[in-house]
């Protein structure tokens, strides 16, 4: 498994968008995010996202480490 990159919370909802992830509401610096087939994430909008954050953002994405780095490019 390559390692999690260090991203801001913006990157991070820019590469779940690519995979058809949408924002549907913000409350503060959390936003959001519904796919149709997919469980519902809150990304924090961070400058820098802890790799723990992330982590836990992509599994409940329910997609890999890999392919997130492939939304990332």
């Amino acid at each position: 498994m390559p390692p999690l990159p260090v991203i801001s919370g913006s990157a991070c909802i820019a590469a779940l968008a690519k995979m058809g992830y949408r924002s549907i509401r913000q409350k503060g610096s959390h936003v959001r995010l519904e796919c149709s087939g997919r469980p519902p994430v809150t990304v924090p909008i961070h400058s820098e996202l802890d790799r723990g954050t992330l982590r836990s953002i992509i599994r409940t994405a329910e997609i890999s480490v890999e392919e997130f780095i492939l939304l990332l490019g």
